[in-house]
């Protein structure tokens, strides 16, 4: 998964920003120099960044808000389809997404034909995940939210598969997400799926217990040897980031807010753990 991520991170930027590496290129080479080229071309690949995520924070919000919606359905299809059968448990997930958004008949059937797309064999998830990475590009709070909407829908048995890994890189792809990026939110993915089993079951009335108490420090990426500072500062950091106002605010579609009411709610009933657990 790790060198499937950094080639597509690699290749995805090289390709966003092609012209500006181009027209730096040419300058530089009429320097008469080799590392004019190279140096030209690096020019030109920042400031083509600059432009980039200038421009993109001036676009309507409906704009960010359809993309992000008609991706969101579309990868969620790709991912039920990447292991070659769609099973049930997948089918329900997207589901679940859709009535905890409250869809309209309208929004629905968009959903489901989004769906239904990417399922197809032969449809390249790049026409949905290209425009959306030049919305978001510098909105860092959209695109972990994003991306954490698939993971969740990638673990359902609390893993990914290969293929289903080979997805999520295009994913990290479009949006420019490092390694460093996607390891940190699959990790905290896992934990968010054990911690959830794990309020289900028994452990609701034991907060104590070792193994569910790490499960809660993992939610907010954390260690249990942390100290206090720590714990509340990434408390604090996360649910900063997943504020459903905010959020909305940077494009998030009005019918996700719940989504990340959710959200806020799991990060919220973890830290609330961990205290418990620090006083006993």
């Amino acid at each position: 998964m790790g060198s499937s991520v950094n080639r597509y991170y690699f290749g995805a930027n090289l390709s966003r920003h092609r012209t500006g590496l181009i027209l730096g290129a040419l300058i530089g080479l009429g320097g008469g120099l080799p590392w004019g080229v190279l140096f030209g071309a690096l020019v030109g690949y920042q400031i083509d960044r600059l432009v980039q995520r200038m421009s993109g924070s001036q676009l309507p919000q409906p704009k960010v808000q359809q993309a992000f919606f008609d991706a969101t359905f579309t990868v969620l299809g790709k991912l039920a389809k990447a292991d070659g059968h769609v099973t049930h448990a997948e089918i329900r997930y997207a589901e679940t997404v859709m009535a905890r958004m409250r869809l309209n008949d309208h929004l629905r059937c968009r959903a489901i034909d989004c769906f239904q797309q990417g399922k197809q064999d032969d449809y390249d998830i790049n026409i949905v995940l290209q425009p959306l990475g030049m919305l978001l590009s510098g909105n860092t709070m959209l695109r972990q939210m994003f991306l954490e909407i698939q993971l969740q829908a990638a673990m359902i048995d609390g893993q990914f598969s290969t293929h289903e890994g080979d997805v999520l890189s295009q994913v990290c792809q479009y949006l420019g997400m490092s390694r460093a990026e996607f390891s940190a939110t699959a990790d905290r993915m896992r934990s968010e799926h054990a911690f959830q089993q794990d309020q289900q079951g028994a452990y609701r009335h034991e907060p104590t217990d070792t193994g569910a108490l790490r499960q809660a420090y993992g939610v907010l990426g954390l260690q249990p040897n942390c100290d206090n500072q720590s714990l509340k500062k990434a408390y604090r950091k996360l649910m900063s980031q997943h504020h459903p106002d905010k959020l909305v605010a940077r494009g998030l579609p009005d019918t996700m807010m719940q989504l990340a009411k959710e959200k806020t709610q799991e990060i919220q009933a973890a830290y609330e753990v961990i205290k418990k657990a620090r006083k006993n």
